[in-house]
């Protein structure tokens, strides 16, 4: 039963809130907001993924765009209530704008904005086909020559690219490409992707066999599709990678397999790329006006240079080369590194009876999957939440309506509830010589990925084989390595016939480096982090991930990545973004993101 005193105050609050931004009086609508406040807006507002801090910063992009985007209609969601809870009113709204329609979370402390979360929806008379707008397939009546949906698809896959040209290229048919391709195609952008691999879900079959999703199945949805209700709570590669295959062809995207982007090249004047492809031996020149690197969040191998290497006499690669564990059994096997992966691959070679050896450089946040999913993503993304009614997109709304800024506080409890319940775990590991970090402020895991991208293990097993000392540890620095194993700085030898370079990955803006030159890379900066100057993420701060889903320094280049939540939470307002400038739509832009650091 709706509580009619709190709907009541939000009404109130509404009401006021939009007849100030109607009749332009910033003062009084930046009144209502508290002096610690958060402004989120997802395209909406901004044409940007811009969080703004304060009645001063609210203040300066109301000025900007309070007169293009003319906000409108403020209301309660329908079929919606209010909640309240330690003072704090939560409440879900709608809105309009000149060209969109928005949603949004609203948080009032004593009357007044705490937290805004405003998001665009869905673009006016470009709506996706769903619902009462669902197409009908099926072509009634009776005509000469009519093509049928087959002969439809295949006209369109051999002239797409040649006799007709993308509006839009993705680089990287991942899950993030093949996401944002789907989102494109319900709105009527032409899209290709392009991907190197011969069939789509190759980038998932081709890592090492023990792989699976470490985030679990609620969380990981794809756009339109969600996994069956029977799926498994944490994926093998493989089911992975079949799926991603089935999802192409299913939402009928237009994905060239065995295509590898050679170069890009931006023409200011004709506002438009020229992308040369090597599609299965054949050069292809596509000139669409916009593209997509979703080469993934980590960009390209991170393959360290030590002294040595060419000596060494046995296999050594990179983990994202790792074939798996069969050919080493018995074999001495050192993995250099001690994050998932490292984890992961050292555990599949123990269980293959090699002789593992984990070469742990620095400190690793380390949180067992169980408590995990019980006390990090259960209210939110878990069978539970699913019977209380948090749908996929719920979900993703309310995660993303915590500011940057502010989510290490709400992420600290968190994980000094893990820490406290698996005191013992945490005990075993460090006498077992681990060297354990929880990050700069103790705010665990989802904000080193969001700072870092690294220096975490979600464990499944390998932390016990560990502490058991089935899997040995070796703490230090690589400094050189040798013909039968590696040495490190304390002067340790380890021998080995295999060394996995679990070492991660470089900036996304790598990719653009190497597709598009130096100069635009260093002209879009560093992708990924907040600039929350902790560990390897240097200030000032952003308030958003650097350069992600949003525009870029670089016209007409944008950067898709991320887990699959995020993948398919933003290519939404990246979708968006893309479909307003095909259909020239106004998209003034508040806020571009300054470049503060090239890599």
């Amino acid at each position: 039963m709706f509580d009619t005193t709190l709907s009541e105050a939000v009404e109130a609050f509404l009401e006021n809130f939009g007849k100030a931004l109607e009749d332009g009086d910033i003062e009084r609508a930046t009144e209502l907001f508290q002096e610690e406040s958060y402004w989120r807006d997802l395209v909406s507002f901004t044409w940007n993924i811009k969080t703004l801090e304060g009645k001063e910063q609210v203040a300066e992009m109301l000025q900007r765009q309070l007169a293009p985007i003319r906000p409108h209609s403020w209301k309660l969601a329908e079929g919606e209530a209010p909640t309240e809870e330690d003072g704090i009113i939560t409440a879900w709204i709608e809105f309009e704008t000149a060209v969109a329609r928005g949603y949004g979370l609203l948080r009032l402390k004593d009357g007044k904005v705490w937290t805004l979360l405003t998001t665009m929806a869905e673009l006016k008379g470009h709506e996706e086909p769903r619902g009462f707008a669902r197409p009908l397939g099926a072509k009634h009546g009776a005509g000469k020559n009519r093509e049928s949906w087959r002969e439809e698809r295949e006209r369109e896959e051999a002239e797409l690219g040649y006799r007709s040209q993308p509006y839009c290229v993705i680089v990287g048919g991942g899950q993030g490409g093949i996401g944002l391709a789907a989102r494109l195609r319900q709105l009527g952008v032409p899209t290709i992707v392009l991907e190197k691999n011969d069939r789509p879900g190759d980038s998932w079959r081709k890592r090492y066999k023990s792989l699976c999703l470490h985030d679990p199945v609620w969380y990981d949805h794809l756009p339109y599709l969600k996994f069956p209700d029977t799926w498994p709570v944490f994926s093998p590669k493989d089911k992975i990678g079949d799926w991603l295959e089935f999802y192409t062809k299913v939402m009928e995207l237009n994905y060239w397999t065995r295509s590898t982007c050679k170069s890009a090249r931006y023409d200011e004047a004709a506002k438009e790329w020229t992308v040369v492809v090597d599609r299965d031996g054949e050069e292809v020149v596509l000139r669409p006006r916009h593209l997509v690197l979703a080469t993934g969040m980590s960009g390209k191998p991170n393959i360290p240079d030590f002294p040595g290497k060419e000596r060494f006499r046995g296999d050594q690669h990179h983990s994202s080369q790792h074939p798996g564990p069969d050919a080493y059994r018995g074999k001495k096997c050192v993995v250099v590194g001690s994050n998932n992966s490292a984890h992961d691959i050292a555990a599949a070679l123990w269980e293959q009876d090699a002789d593992v050896t984990m070469v742990q450089r620095s400190p690793t946040h380390v949180v067992r999957s169980d408590t995990l999913m019980d006390l990090g993503l259960g209210a939110l993304y878990s069978e539970q939440a699913v019977q209380n009614g948090i749908t996929t997109e719920k979900a993703d709304l309310i995660f993303a309506s915590l500011p940057y800024a502010i989510l290490h506080e709400f992420q600290i409890p968190l994980y000094e509830q893990m820490k406290e319940r698996d005191k013992h775990f945490y005990e075993g590991l460090e006498k077992a010589g681990f060297m354990l970090d929880w990050g700069d402020d103790g705010s665990g895991l989802f904000m080193k990925y969001l700072r870092r991208g690294s220096g975490y293990y979600i464990d499944v097993g390998a932390s016990q084989l560990i502490i058991d000392g089935e899997i040995k540890l070796a703490r230090g620095q690589v400094t050189e390595i040798v013909e039968d194993g590696l040495v490190l700085e304390d002067g340790t030898k380890l021998d080995a016939d295999l060394i996995v370079y679990a070492t991660g990955y470089n900036s996304m803006n790598g990719w653009a480096a190497e597709l598009i030159g130096q100069e635009v890379a260093d002209r879009v900066g560093k992708c990924w982090g907040l600039g929350s100057d902790t560990t390897r993420d240097p200030g000032p701060g952003e308030g958003e991930l650097r350069n992600m889903w949003r525009p870029t320094q670089q016209e007409a280049l944008w950067f898709h990545g991320g887990n699959l939540h995020q993948s398919r939470h933003y290519s939404h307002f990246l979708a968006l973004q893309l479909k307003a400038r095909q259909e020239g739509i106004p998209t003034p832009v508040y806020g571009l993101q300054e470049v503060h650091h090239l890599a």
